[in-house]
């Protein structure tokens, strides 16, 4: 019985171990960050935003889109202070050098789209991940 309960912790332990082990599946992806200051008075349409543009742009990516996701601002994280962006918009792509090729043809499209959604230039932070 005492065995028992032995190897049970030990393999409830070596599986935490494992686990802080595990490789992150986005480590070594390329991640383009598209943020949107925030500017008193300017607006941002995040329904267009999720349901036509972001969609669009990824449509371009092929299979060297991983994924994207779409982060709506809500406040700064200094208290007092004003919310840094409004949305940031992000690709998680295999390859910078096929990113770019995907976009180039289409960078004036999506440029003509922002009125749609936004009067924000935007900030775009191009970066690998690491962890």
């Amino acid at each position: 019985m005492k065995l028992k309960l032995i190897l049970s912790i030990l393999f409830v332990a070596t599986c935490f171990v494992a686990l802080g082990q595990e490789k992150s599946p986005e480590k070594g992806l390329i991640k383009i960050s598209i943020m949107y200051p925030y500017s008193e008075g300017k607006t941002f349409n995040m329904e267009y935003y999720e349901t036509k543009h972001m969609p669009m742009v990824a449509s371009f990516l092929g299979a060297n889109l991983v994924k994207y996701t779409i982060e709506k601002g809500l406040s700064s994280g200094i208290p007092n202070q004003p919310l840094p962006y409004l949305a940031i918009g992000t690709f998680y792509v295999k390859s910078l050098s096929e990113y770019q090729a995907a976009v180039a043809p289409q960078r004036d499209a999506f440029r003509a789209d922002f009125k749609n959604y936004t009067d924000v230039t935007p900030v775009i932070l191009v970066s690998e991940v690491v962890k």
